[in-house]
């Protein structure tokens, strides 16, 4: 709505959102305004406001509505897009909201609006990230029928499909630091009994992944793979490496991990930052010891053999990613502190467009164009329709 008030079916979902005192009635009213007199509905509330046809309560309501709107048009002007979306947050009362909400969907719904601000500090400017968006969603909403769906554990209980996707069995995000802080051995059952979920949707293959690095709330953080993985059944897992780097890892106070030893993989990154992190890295692998891991702990296993042992020299055991110990004397159930000044993660993998200035190509949605810059893999086009838009070169073809 800031970037557009002509945008009917968003007014309509927000406008009552948190709750104001603005019903059915009151939207039907501003519909039929402004069917009557052919203008969106931000407008025709805009024109109601000034009459008595509304109560004076909702009258009330809906100029607040609209006095913050366009208070928050103003500030775009004037501040960046993530810290207005971080003040719509708050003065429209819909943190707030969902601070107080007791459901058992409150806690995920604060954590989606961080993410939501987070994504938003990898575009330039709110029209950036509202194309992306439509990018996006125009892709979900084809009509292929083979497609990617996206669910939550929760609610893909019941569910079966041919693959499986897992991505996140990291300690603190799978299972949950806040789950295990605030329920302890309950919250971990709890956790362990969503990870059975997500492994028995699976009718051929579950593909699990886990990142030694990730970007939470902003800040980059170094992370271990998930104690979930070492309870798997070896004999049904297969260890595939990724392409990046690998970062340090400790055990995470739950043991030692079949994924003590696995080599580190090779990297494009090259700015100072991720040197260094690198080398730091390449330090701590002096002196480390194998880990062990026994298969009879899993509670994922149908068999109770013992293969304690290193796994890491088993054939094929090369990991996603590594979980290291520490080579300065910290003890391997206890996770040593990390310091690497500047930069941990380069913000540019230097990959290149295949695409070239004055290609001409072709967007499902904004047609044909030529391409004016390039940026890495972003490529700004000028389309003969739609001006001006930059895009990732993986969402058009050559022409």
């Amino acid at each position: 709505m800031i970037n557009s008030t002509a945008d009917d079916l968003a007014f309509e979902r927000i406008v009552n959102v948190p709750k104001r005192g603005l019903g059915d009635a009151t939207v039907q009213m501003l519909h039929d305004h402004a069917r009557k007199r052919r203008i969106p509905l931000f407008e025709a509330a805009r024109a109601v406001a000034e009459t008595d046809e509304l109560k004076p309560k909702a009258r009330g309501a809906l100029r607040g509505v609209l006095a913050s709107f366009d208070r928050w048009r103003a500030q775009r002007e004037v501040t960046s897009h993530t810290e207005l979306a971080e003040i719509v947050l708050d003065e429209s009362g819909y943190t707030e909201m969902w601070q107080k909400d007791r459901s058992a969907d409150a806690a995920g719904r604060l954590e989606n609006l961080k993410e939501l601000v987070r994504s938003m500090e990898e575009f330039e400017n709110l029209q950036g990230f509202l194309e992306h968006i439509s990018l996006v969603m125009d892709r979900e909403g084809g009509t292929e029928d083979d497609a990617v769906s996206l669910m939550t554990l929760h609610s893909a209980k019941g569910l079966e499909f041919d693959n499986v996707f897992l991505p996140g069995w990291e300690e603190g995000l799978f299972p949950s630091q806040r789950t295990l802080d605030e329920q302890g051995r309950a919250g971990l059952e709890e956790e362990r009994r969503l990870a059975h979920v997500g492994l028995t949707r699976a009718r051929r293959r579950a593909k699990l992944y886990f990142a030694t690095n990730r970007r939470i709330h902003g800040t980059w953080s170094t992370t271990i793979p998930s104690r979930f993985l070492d309870e798997l059944p070896a004999h049904n897992v297969e260890i595939t490496e990724s392409k990046g780097g690998s970062g340090w890892g400790g055990s995470g106070g739950y043991g030692p991990s079949r994924f003590d030893n696995v080599e580190s993989f090779g990297s494009s990154y090259t700015t100072p930052g991720w040197q260094r992190a690198q080398a730091n890295r390449a330090r701590g692998r002096h002196g480390q010891a194998g880990g062990g891991f026994n298969e009879s702990q899993s509670p994922f296993s149908g068999s109770r053999s013992d293969t304690s042992g290193s796994r890491s020299d088993a054939p094929g055991s090369r990991g996603a990613a590594s979980s290291r110990g520490d080579a300065r004397g910290f003890p391997r159930n206890k996770r040593a502190p990390m310091v690497i000044e500047g930069e941990l993660i380069a913000k540019s993998t230097g990959t290149t467009s295949e695409f070239a200035l004055s290609d001409r190509v072709f967007h499902q949605k904004f047609g044909y164009g030529n391409v004016v810059r390039i940026d890495g893999n972003k490529l700004t086009i000028a389309f003969e329709k739609a001006g001006e838009k930059k895009v990732v070169d993986s969402f058009v073809e050559r022409a």
